[in-house]
């Protein structure tokens, strides 16, 4: 793993927004820890072991995320042979790796084939394409436990809501003709006497006599409406 000074623009952060939430730590992790072409050996046991100070994530876990990364285009696999035991092993390739200053920088992990195919040309074939499918499942099923759990927590914050007082009717009295003449809003005349302020006066009371009548009709013929239903359909039919 290097310890070569990595630098952040905003892009690698445009980057890591596609990158689901439970796999995000694990990025963070492989852009600061991979050699500076973002390669490093594909071992789900090493990594855990050396993120073990800040993240406690078992060999499995880790592999997940990993298979999470790779689903999200954040990195991909390729076979080559390990450069001490000469063996065909299994590497990890970032597809965005940060910026760094290969200046004096020794590169010692093998070289991915001239054109990787798809997102992932290993993490394939018998037990781990098995593997890599479970972890999927068990990924993706995380995932939509985070979901549920936090549409749990809202909707139980939503029923410890006091519901919204309703809004009380719009009193009449403020929609009534104004009580003065325009010359004498909103005081009145004090004790002079006004016709129009006279006239005014009576047609708001008028108005408000009419609304008081149209109110009290309209509730009646709502309750004679309700009693006409209740009489159909409440009684016996037989």
């Amino acid at each position: 793993m290097s310890t070569k000074q990595r630098m952040i623009s905003p892009a690698d952060f445009d980057t890591l927004a596609h990158v689901p939430d439970v796999a995000k730590p694990s990025a963070m992790w492989l852009w600061l820890n991979l050699d500076p072409l973002g390669r490093g050996l594909l071992n789900p046991a090493m990594i855990s072991a050396l993120m073990y100070p800040t993240l406690d994530l078992t060999p499995d876990e880790v592999f997940e995320h990993l298979v999470v990364l790779t689903e999200s285009g954040f990195l991909t696999t390729y076979l080559a042979p390990d450069p001490e035991s000469r063996e065909t092993v299994e590497w990890i390739l970032l597809l965005h790796p940060l910026k760094v200053d290969l200046r004096g920088t020794k590169i010692s992990t093998p070289e991915p084939p001239p054109a990787l195919h798809g997102p992932s040309m290993a993490m394939g074939g018998g037990g781990r394409a098995r593997a890599r499918g479970s972890a999927r499942e068990r990924a993706r099923a995380g995932v939509w436990a985070e979901d549920a759990a936090r549409a749990a927590a809202w909707d139980a914050v939503q029923e410890d809501r006091e519901p919204a007082p309703e809004r009380p009717e719009r009193p009449a009295v403020l929609d009534a003709p104004p009580m003065f003449c325009d010359e004498h809003m909103p005081r009145g005349a004090g004790t002079k006497k006004c016709g129009p302020c006279r006239d005014r006066r009576l047609l708001r009371d008028e108005w408000m006599q009419r609304r008081v009548y149209e109110d009290r009709l309209t509730e009646f013929y709502e309750h004679d409406q309700h009693d006409e239903i209740e009489e159909v359909w409440g009684g016996d039919p037989f």
